[in-house]
């Protein structure tokens, strides 16, 4: 009987011994980082790989450093100039000190959410409403880093954002689609009188070779009188001029054709 009890309890030992050992192998996937804390007090961070640490002891944090998308949630900014705009966006960054980002903020997501939206909110105040509309470049540009400058101490880099959806009132959009409009009448009035001028100086010029010869105006009329036959839909009234142009006309027909015996 002390036999059974002698061996049962050496693989009790055995049993508690092994799965202590095994208790402390960790094992760091390749996107993370594992910080090492012993009895409360940080002791090491180690890479992606196998890991022992001491049982009971130690303790391991896991860190993910691959990027986050997080979406900057749509809120009401008043511009420069007072107009009321729906503004959402979303931020890319990622851990670059996973001890920073454990040991001094508590929840880094939710961080980084918060101070992106205040800080979306601080940047396109100071905008007026057509810089906001053309300048998106220069304003996530901006947001960007001043976001990165909050964020270093906390072992994050922010590395893009992007103001996504802009929302303007319906007011707002009656009144650009107005403008628009007025825009474009007047880009076509603007066209439609260079051409006017053109086309003037082109008869200008088209009148001093006509009054040099008197014959080319009578051409122009035959030709504008042959594009009204074509329609076949219209009646044609001779002026008395060109009767007497048709009489001049045969005059020379009848100097320059031969004659018939």
């Amino acid at each position: 009987m002390a036999v059974v009890l002698v061996i049962c309890g050496l693989l009790f030992v055995g049993f508690f011994v092994l799965t202590t050992i095994f208790s402390g192998i960790r094992i760091v996937n390749q996107y993370q980082v594992g910080i090492v804390l012993r009895l409360g007090k940080t002791q090491k961070v180690v890479g992606a790989g196998l890991t022992v640490i001491i049982p009971y002891i130690d303790r391991m944090i896991l860190v993910d450093t691959r990027t986050v998308t997080l979406p900057i949630q749509s809120q009401k900014i008043i511009t420069k100039d007072n107009v009321s705009i729906d503004v959402a966006g979303v931020a890319y960054f990622r851990i670059v000190d996973a001890l920073k980002s454990y040991t001094q903020i508590i929840n880094a997501n939710s961080a980084v959410d918060q101070i992106a939206q205040t800080t979306v909110r601080e940047i396109i105040g100071r905008f007026i409403l057509d810089d906001v509309l053309t300048k998106t470049d220069e304003i996530n540009s901006e947001i960007r880093t001043i976001l990165d400058k909050h964020t270093e101490t906390w072992g994050i880099e922010v590395t893009i954002v992007q103001l996504k959806d802009i929302e303007l009132p319906e007011s707002m959009k009656r009144a650009m689609s107005k403008e628009a409009e007025a825009e474009r009448e007047k880009r076509a009035k603007i066209i439609a009188a260079e051409g006017e001028f053109q086309a003037s100086k082109q008869l200008a010029e088209a009148a001093k070779v006509m009054a040099a010869q008197p014959i080319t105006l009578e051409l122009r009329t035959l030709q504008t009188l042959t594009n009204i036959a074509e329609e076949k839909n219209s009646t044609i009234i001779f002026p008395a001029r060109f009767m007497d142009i048709a009489e001049v006309l045969g005059d020379l027909g009848s100097k320059f054709l031969p004659k018939k015996d």
